[in-house]
């Protein structure tokens, strides 16, 4: 909660007088940020003041511990009888710092509520956004703490901050709200249908075939071929210019997260996973990659039928999801394999 206003009409304040030696130079500068971390401010060179509070007096006694560390010397003062001009010149001090703090905060909170109201349509956009309001909420709060004589400009920052709060809110639930339609649509379209990939299932096909199975067609069955065309009933996926296939610099498991919006964390790993192995450019940093790696390949001599090397690469990928969730599956029995299914 925001300190109360001191009262004029019993001034009592708490004075930190203090002297640090020539060396180290850079000691002068860190006591100088956490005076005005804890909202001080001075009188002379080196000496500042604080309405006697019992958190201004720890916050003191802190500081001047730190003095001391540095072999500088450091005293407190309680000082309660100042003239009504001296008063008034402090007060105008602490509400002169404090509204600067307040413009700064007032000026992002336009900038982000500008940005917020132009309704970002991609989740890095909106989560850049949310990830700004919160530290630009952290600050107001740290500046509203050491508010002690209702600077100008408060009123505008809180309302503003939660007002770009309110619509990125809006904006958030909206977008998800999207995001399922679609995501409903895809599934709807996509159920119950016959894949097809290329023969001798690699580690983007067997991660995929796993995420098709588990996330997006729970009763999918799949099939080998050299074109898409040879299986023209077939969804074609990690073949030449079709829908799933890589895009750009993501693999084919990356595009199926992309379309179908998945977005567990557990997921995005394995992605960067399948990512490193399957286009061999190391651009995440994921310890699992010469594991995953090593087992894949060791299935592709272990089994030479393609269905077989496929449902058991699947099971990789399930035990690998699993140890990232600690989520247990649903299983069924089909056609003498066993199945994964989601259990969202």
């Amino acid at each position: 909660m925001p300190a109360k206003p001191h009262n004029l009409r019993l001034p009592e304040w708490l004075l930190l007088v203090y002297q640090l030696p020539a060396k180290p130079t850079n000691i002068r500068v860190r006591i100088w940020r956490r005076l005005l971390q804890v909202g001080a401010v001075g009188l002379k060179n080196s000496a500042y003041i604080l309405p006697n509070t019992p958190q201004a007096k720890e916050d003191f006694e802190w500081i001047k511990a730190e003095i001391a560390a540095a072999k500088g010397q450091a005293n407190i003062f309680l000082a309660d009888h100042l003239d009504a001009a001296t008063q008034a010149e402090i007060a105008a001090a602490f509400r002169e710092a404090r509204q600067a703090d307040f413009s700064e905060i007032l000026r992002e909170a336009k900038s982000l509520l500008g940005a917020i109201e132009r309704r970002p349509s991609s989740t890095p956009a909106r989560r850049k956004l949310l990830r700004g309001t919160r530290i630009l909420r952290d600050r107001l709060n740290d500046v509203l703490t050491i508010d002690f004589f209702l600077a100008p400009g408060r009123d505008q920052a809180i309302t503003l901050l939660d007002k770009s709060e309110i619509l990125l809110a809006q904006n958030r639930t909206a977008a998800k709200s999207t995001a399922r339609k679609g995501e409903k649509l895809m599934l709807e379209k996509f159920r119950s249908r016959t894949w097809v990939t290329r023969p001798r299932p690699g580690i983007d096909r067997m991660s995929s075939a796993w995420l098709i199975r588990r996330f997006i067609d729970t009763q999918a069955k799949f099939v080998f071929a050299e074109k898409p065309n040879d299986q023209p009933s077939a969804v074609p996926f990690d073949m030449f210019g079709v829908q799933f296939s890589h895009e750009g610099n993501a693999c084919t498991f990356e595009t199926l997260l992309r379309r179908f919006s998945l977005e567990e964390q557990a997921l995005v790993r394995i992605g960067q996973i399948v990512h490193n192995i399957d286009l061999s450019d190391n651009r995440f940093d994921v310890p699992e990659v010469a594991a995953v790696g090593r087992l894949v390949e060791g299935l592709r001599q272990i089994y030479s039928e393609d269905q077989q090397l496929l449902e058991h690469g699947m099971e990789i990928f399930e035990a690998l999801y699993r140890s990232l969730t600690n989520a247990p599956p649903a299983r069924q029995r089909r056609r003498g394999a066993t199945s994964y299914i989601g259990l969202s």
